[in-house]
């Protein structure tokens, strides 16, 4: 079953959300590059305090980017989730389709009027 569009673009908002922030943007990278960890390892590698990089992670969390999971001696580690991502390039993807037309038309139309302006 496919999500409905208004869910696409409810999620895809959530991800540019998270996305927006350049904290948010780190924590993403370090999880890619380093797998899953959690708070208390992010804020090793990040210069950034735990207590803020908790709060980034419920918000990336809530998006959907990361899921979190109960590790050894009750600590959380967290995971990245590309689903939700899949979602916000396919949106793109859409929304780059429905702009590709129109521009390149215009461009046709550009082209054939400059065209026309030489001066021989």
């Amino acid at each position: 079953m496919r999500p409905e569009p208004a869910d696409i673009e409810a999620t895809a908002e959530q991800v540019f959300v998270a996305l927006a922030d350049p904290t948010r943007r780190a924590i993403l990278a370090e999880l890619a590059s380093g797998g899953p960890a959690t708070a208390t390892d992010l804020a090793d590698r990040l210069p950034i305090t735990r207590q803020a990089i908790a709060k980034h992670l419920a918000l990336l969390t809530d998006a959907g980017l990361v899921t979190a999971e109960a590790g050894e001696r009750r600590r959380v580690r967290y995971r990245l989730h590309s689903a939700p991502m899949q979602v916000a390039q396919q949106f793109l993807a859409a929304m780059a389709r429905d702009w590709d037309s129109p521009l390149g038309a215009l461009k046709d139309h550009l082209d054939r009027g400059a065209g026309g302006d030489e001066v021989s």
